[in-house]
């Protein structure tokens, strides 16, 4: 995003990153890309919340961030500081990758192509009570692209196991493309399904801005932290 002053070389990794989709050892990006992660890199990453790091033994496990599948959804610039000539066949790489391959694809974001292209929604069950609201028939199936099917993917890419929780605050950056009524709407509906529960955070001092910021508002109460069973 602008302002954020990414290099070319800070713009490479993120994009590795992206295409893993998952926790790399610093030392396999070495082995296999050429790639080294630095400690300016990484703490500059780390800190705008583009890349998650960890230790590692004597290296650092790497993987993108919530805030860096919404940054790589954007414009990437790898001709900058007199970067070669492979810089601008990135760029152009990158930008095709969003504009055209998305759009062959199916997908919506990069998130849907790369993160949760290997995990299928379960299909829909049948309805329980809903908060404040009368059952809903199950419908049929939804097509894989919808915004439900979308949810539901992005809520297994995130959680630990079926059923664990994930905060919303995790949640939304997968739905950049999204205007908040409509994920708000497509939440409320799921949560009248069985095996799907929305809560509120049981301590509430260990909200962050960003948290509250997240929450959906059902039946009164701000919720935080949403639930998908089998």
């Amino acid at each position: 995003m602008a302002g954020d002053d990414l290099t070319a070389s800070e713009n490479a990794i993120l994009v590795v990153l992206m295409a893993e989709a998952r926790e790399v050892l610093n030392t396999d990006l070495r082995q296999r890309y050429g790639l080294d992660v630095r400690k300016p890199q990484r703490d500059k990453l780390t800190r705008l919340h583009y890349v998650a790091s960890r230790k590692s033994g004597s290296t650092y496990a790497l993987q993108l961030d919530d805030k860096g599948w919404v940054r790589v959804q954007n414009e990437l610039d790898f001709t900058l500081r007199g970067a070669s000539a492979l810089g601008a066949a990135l760029t152009a790489l990158h930008g095709n990758l969003r504009d055209r391959v998305l759009a062959r694809s199916g997908c919506a974001t990069l998130t849907e192509l790369f993160a949760l292209s290997d995990v299928r929604a379960p299909a829909p069950t049948p309805s329980s009570e809903p908060i404040g609201s009368a059952p809903t028939p199950a419908g049929p199936a939804e097509p894989a692209g919808s915004l439900r099917a979308r949810v539901v993917s992005a809520y297994h890419a995130l959680a630990a196991e079926p059923g664990a929780w994930v905060n919303l605050r995790r949640l939304r950056p997968f739905f950049a493309d999204v205007h908040r009524d409509d994920l708000d709407d497509a939440l409320r509906r799921l949560i009248r399904e069985e095996g799907v529960t929305l809560a509120p955070e049981s301590n509430q001092k260990t909200l962050t801005e960003a948290d509250i910021a997240a929450a959906l508002r059902v039946g009164g109460q701000d919720n935080h932290l949403l639930a998908i069973g089998v």
